[in-house]
């Protein structure tokens, strides 16, 4: 089973060794932040019926563009940050980050 958008902790670290095996030499951070934003994009995406607006890191916070480049959005962590909530409670984190792109998508 190859992990892709890892869900929780344990998730996290078969990520991190099955990069490990193709010599990829991940942190469990960059791993956690990155699952945070596909999470994030992939709920957007879900709500939209497609890829009309992205989202990327800024500071510690997720901020969505929408296609013509303008900033529509900000989402910030509940806690110290996304990685800090992730490790709290992942399920909890994935949670807030769907309501988050409900909110971000608005009525699109």
């Amino acid at each position: 089973m190859f992990i892709q958008i890892p869900t929780d902790m344990d998730e996290v670290e078969l990520r991190q060794l099955q990069l490990k095996k193709l010599g990829d030499d991940r942190s469990e951070e960059s791993i956690i932040q990155q699952a945070v934003l596909d999470t994030f994009q992939t709920f957007l995406d879900q709500i939209e019926d497609g890829h009309y607006d992205t989202a990327s890191w800024q500071d510690g916070n997720l901020i969505v563009t929408d296609i013509t480049g303008q900033q529509t959005a900000t989402v910030q962590p509940h806690g110290e940050s996304f990685v800090a909530d992730f490790r709290q409670n992942a399920d909890q984190t994935q949670q807030y980050l769907e309501e988050q792109a409900i909110d971000a998508s608005g009525s699109r």
